[in-house]
């Protein structure tokens, strides 16, 4: 059935970019499914976007591809405006979107199921001038930011007056975690069904805003060359992850394994992204292409599964 679909892009945070080129990459694929696609560049100006949603003489969008990233894009906060004007939307919504932003509270959901993560603790951004919060090598990472925004790997003699000064943009606190040495994984789940996993190797020292979203610094290993348990432990767990924070729609699960430990002992849950990259280059769109389901179905079958605020 053909749709009048909006793609919500832009935005104002550190993820800006990304999202204009996701929302370009999305709107040519829903067109190449035979929907009426409208381009809209959202900014600081609610009014603006009330008005393109809800036009006054009608006519507005049957539905919203929400290809937003960072704060106020996938947090729950456009969520909350898309369900007061009852627009259906993709992805998550507003509670697991904001469960999910919020690194620490997603840490605790996933403990509590017996889900495995770093050890770490929230601290005062102020208090990593005064030294180590914990023996090196740790990560530091603001507590509502995507793509690997503001994250640090502080190592032995990096320069930790560096680290705090750079995390000053992200807020008065950050998550500061043990390094988890090994592999990177990351598993897609598609509604009910976790479809892959892909190890990532990539060329810098750790992968980054760089590694993610520059052609040629990241291999991509789909499906993951690890052992049976190991790729079927992170795709259960990614579901789980999923279903506790109450997602729906597309998500993708980061996770990492050190495989110097017996078994699956080594694997980890770094985080949930309830609205993934959506780039030539994205992880998520990669898996589902493994499995056999083109980018015109994924973005239909996106609008499918759209939220309907009642």
């Amino acid at each position: 059935m053909t749709r009048k679909v909006a793609v919500l892009m832009g935005g104002w945070s550190p993820e800006r970019e990304v999202s204009l080129v996701s929302g370009k990459a999305c709107a040519e694929g829903l067109r190449e499914g035979g929907h009426e696609v409208i381009e809209f560049e959202v900014k600081r100006d609610l009014r603006a976007l009330i008005e393109f949603l809800r036009p006054a003489g009608g006519g507005g969008p049957d539905v919203v591809f929400n290809a937003l990233h960072g704060k106020y894009g996938e947090d729950g906060c456009i969520q909350g405006v898309l369900e007061v004007l009852a627009v259906p939307y993709t992805h998550s919504g507003v509670l697991a979107s904001a469960l999910a932003m919020d690194k620490p509270m997603a840490r605790h959901v996933f403990t509590s199921l017996g889900l495995r993560v770093a050890a770490g603790k929230v601290i005062e951004r102020r208090l990593l001038a005064g030294g180590d919060p914990m023996p090196r090598p740790y990560v530091v990472k603001p507590i509502d930011q995507g793509s690997s925004v503001g994250v640090h790997i502080v190592r032995e003699g990096d320069n930790l007056a560096a680290v705090e000064a750079a995390e000053a943009a992200y807020g008065e606190r950050v998550l500061v975690e043990k390094y988890v040495p090994g592999r990177e994984l990351t598993v897609a789940v598609m509604g009910n069904r976790a479809v892959a996993v892909t190890e990532l190797r990539p060329r810098t020292r750790f992968y980054d805003y760089e590694a993610k979203y520059t052609e040629g610094i990241t291999e991509h290993l789909v499906p993951a060359p690890v052992s049976p348990e190991v790729y079927e432990l992170a795709k259960e767990w990614a579901l789980t992850a999923h279903q506790a924070l109450g997602c729906s729609g597309l998500t993708r699960t980061d996770l990492r394994w050190d495989d110097s430990q017996p078994g699956t002992s080594g694997l980890h849950v770094l985080e949930l992204n309830t609205q993934p990259g959506m780039t030539p280059l994205s992880l998520a769109p990669e898996q589902a292409k493994w499995a056999g389901i083109s980018w015109s179905e994924l973005m239909t079958w996106m609008i499918d599964q759209a939220r309907r605020p009642t």
